[in-house]
């Protein structure tokens, strides 16, 4: 992603909570910091994409019906999963299978992540955290793409974190490590987001329903649905599940050694350029 321009910026950069900041060749970052453990944010600027996939797509769901979004705001999105060093900072335990900090936590439901959340956003007043919504995350994980992939057509396991013994549409067998990697261990997208397909499932805000027909602007999701969305596929999935479009849901009380979440955060303020000069690397 090249630099944000004018038309495109957040509300206010940086924030006050912000411990560091900057710009790069992805955009805008802001990092937190809590007793010791630094999380950054991307900033993920407002535009319109194709969210599903097209008819022609390999091993596609039904549920992934193409329809356009618009995303009248931008927001800021982790750049990784939450690692287990931030979840032991906030809640003093380690529910995860796959033990290291900087892992992704796993074993987590999505009432868990909302427990975490609200722990947080008190322990960092101003910090506004949430989990990103279904379309935000598509949004954010194809960064400008509309193939199966972010990457291309297809992915290998030298990029994605998945069972390599199961390839997309007739790809390559590769390595299945079993187990999950470090958030930065394989390659970010082109918006500086990493892990977006593969390593372990990610919740999102909403709950599982039908696609709308047409053109949404900023859709929330369904109110409670059959179920919450987890989105990226994980380690111990094939290739299939990996996909921008692929949708996986599972009741809202559900843990496994697959399922983590990312954070994001919604606009706020006014917009503006950035008031502070950057506060060291990304």
């Amino acid at each position: 992603m090249a630099a944000v321009d004018g038309h495109n910026l957040p509300a206010l950069f940086p924030e006050p909570w912000a411990s560091e900041w900057g710009e790069d060749g992805y955009g805008l970052w802001m990092a937190f910091e809590y007793r010791g453990v630094r999380h950054a944010l991307r900033w993920i600027p407002p535009g319109s994409f194709w969210m599903g996939s097209p008819l022609d797509e390999a091993e596609r769901r039904q549920d992934e019906t193409r329809h356009e979004v618009t995303l009248s705001e931008g927001f800021w999105l982790g750049e990784t999963t939450v690692t287990q060093a931030l979840w032991e900072a906030i809640l003093g335990e380690n529910p995860s299978q796959f033990k290291g900090a900087e892992r992704p936590v796993e074993r987590v439901s999505w009432e868990d992540a909302a427990r975490f959340i609200e722990e947080l956003n008190t322990a960092l007043p101003g910090l506004g955290l949430s989990l990103p919504t279904e379309a935000q995350w598509e949004y954010a994980c194809r960064a400008g793409s509309e193939t199966p992939f972010s990457f291309g057509a297809g992915i290998t396991p030298e990029q994605v974190n998945y069972d390599g013994n199961l390839p997309y549409s007739g790809g390559e067998k590769g390595l299945n490590r079993q187990e999950t990697v470090a958030v930065k261990a394989l390659p970010c997208n082109r918006w500086g987001l990493y892990q977006m397909h593969g390593n372990v499932w990610e919740w999102c805000q909403d709950g599982y329903g039908d696609y709308p027909p047409g053109p949404v602007t900023d859709p929330g999701g369904v109110e409670g649905g059959d179920g919450r969305v987890l989105r990226g596929g994980s380690w111990f999935f094939g290739a299939r599940g990996c996909r921008s479009a692929y949708r996986y849901l599972r009741e809202p009380g559900a843990r496994n050694d697959g399922f983590g979440f990312r954070l994001a955060r919604g606009r706020m303020g006014q917009t503006g350029r950035p008031v502070r000069s950057p506060g060291g690397p990304p």
